[in-house]
């Protein structure tokens, strides 16, 4: 089944990503994996501590899936799959669009602010020859009604 990744992360621009893939993919029959990196420069302490710092962003980002899963589900009637990984975002999504074949297309938002489209957007786009999939880039202020109109 075709598959559109989106970014999971605490950027505002995200939501875009996320509603613009799960349109896309109820449009045509897809369904949405949700990649969210834990980035390994949080988790460097002790070995106690860190297993509960992993732990603790576990949690955190699964409950923010859920806010985001419960929409999909609701709303375009799409069943997104969670995917965790961790370590440097960039290099995780590289790893994570090279580990699965089905990942039909990727859809990352631009940052909106003046410091560039985001450190994502810019890495994948250096890439992009190589991808095995689309990359769509979805303007981070878009409005939610015209993001609908054009889904």
């Amino acid at each position: 089944m075709r598959k559109f990744l989106v970014v999971l992360d605490d950027s505002k621009e995200c939501l875009n990503a996320i509603r613009f893939a799960a349109l896309r993919a109820a449009a045509t029959g897809g369904t949405v994996q949700v990649l969210s990196v834990i980035p390994a420069n949080e988790i460097q302490h002790g070995m106690g501590v860190a297993e509960v710092m992993r732990a603790e962003a576990r949690e955190r980002i699964e409950a923010q899936f859920e806010v985001f899963a419960k929409w999909m589900r609701d709303r375009p009637g799409v069943e997104p799959e969670l995917v965790l990984r961790e370590g440097d975002p960039g290099a995780e999504l590289v790893a994570q669009i090279s580990a699965d074949p089905d990942i039909a297309a990727v859809v990352l938002a631009a940052a909106v602010d003046s410091g560039g489209p985001g450190p994502l957007v810019t890495r994948l786009t250096r890439e992009l020859g190589s991808l095995p999939c689309p990359l769509t880039i979805v303007p981070g202020d878009i409005s939610r009604e015209r993001l609908e109109q054009i889904t």
